[in-house]
């Protein structure tokens, strides 16, 4: 028997907080005291990319896709590749055609560390792994790499992420015009990206989520329902691209010109 739909918006609404998917523009100014040896042609990967990454999950009433998009850039640091990414927007796709939307003002609240990235070469081509850096949404941690979310929906480190006047950042979900509403979250986003150099303008490869979540609230009780959901093992739907731009692209720019660089909305239909 299939769960009643407010089973399957929660899950949903949930999820959308990861959105878009990872990392970001960090305030870390740190530099690595030990310079690595890095391989031949890692300095033509410097440079801004206009990123877009898929995170496909399902537990046992529904499927959702995740559709972020941002920036990577990749800087050399000290003899090391160091990686800042931001994020602009995010789309959600499901099998149950529930309407499931995020802010771009939540999107763009996820702003991880900058980090070196791991660059090795294979069979003629460069692979970036991307760290996990795990990074607090929606509340104050001291040490996010290893200090876990907190059980407590009152906790008084949560704030208000997106400036929407309520706490974490929020989802909205619609199944009808008679049941909609809005989930409110805070979540630590843990990210990982291992990429390959496809051309001197181009890296493709997948993205692998550990994130963590907390429910702070909802604007109708119904929608307060626990899910289980996790990532899909399949690289397929699991894809990242980063396309490489000028400097000057901001996210208006991505957005108006997003259909002509990243492939078409995917579908949850396996």
């Amino acid at each position: 028997m299939r769960a009643a739909p407010t089973r399957r918006i929660l899950g949903v609404g949930l999820l959308l907080a990861l959105v878009v998917t990872a990392c970001s523009s960090g305030s870390n100014t740190d530099t690595a005291s030990d310079a690595t040896d890095l391989p031949a042609g890692t300095e033509d990967l410097v440079g801004r990319y206009a990123h877009y990454d898929v995170v496909a999950y399902q537990d046992t009433t529904m499927k959702v896709l995740i559709i972020s998009t941002g920036f990577s850039d990749l800087e050399l640091r000290d003899g090391e590749l160091w990686n800042t990414m931001t994020f602009c927007h995010a789309d959600v796709a499901n099998d149950v055609n529930l309407e499931i939307t995020i802010s771009d003002a939540a999107t763009q609240a996820i702003v991880p560390i900058a980090t070196p990235v791991e660059v090795t070469e294979v069979n003629g081509k460069l692979h970036i792994a991307r760290p996990p850096t795990p990074t607090p949404i929606g509340i104050k941690i001291d040490n996010p790499a290893t200090e876990a979310l907190p059980s407590d929906p009152n906790d008084p480190r949560i704030f208000d992420a997106d400036g929407d006047g309520h706490p974490g950042v929020t989802s909205s979900v619609k199944v009808s015009d008679a049941l909609r509403g809005d989930i409110y979250l805070a979540r630590r986003e843990i990210f990982i990206y291992n990429l390959t150099s496809q051309s001197p303008n181009l890296l493709t490869g997948t993205i692998t989520d550990k994130s963590e979540q907390l429910i702070l609230g909802a604007s109708n009780p119904a929608f307060l329902v626990a899910a289980q959901w996790k990532q899909i093992d399949d690289p397929a739907r699991n894809p990242v691209i980063w396309k490489r731009v000028g400097a000057d692209w901001d996210c208006d720019r991505l957005a108006a010109e997003r259909a002509s660089i990243f492939p078409p909305q995917p579908l949850a239909d396996w």
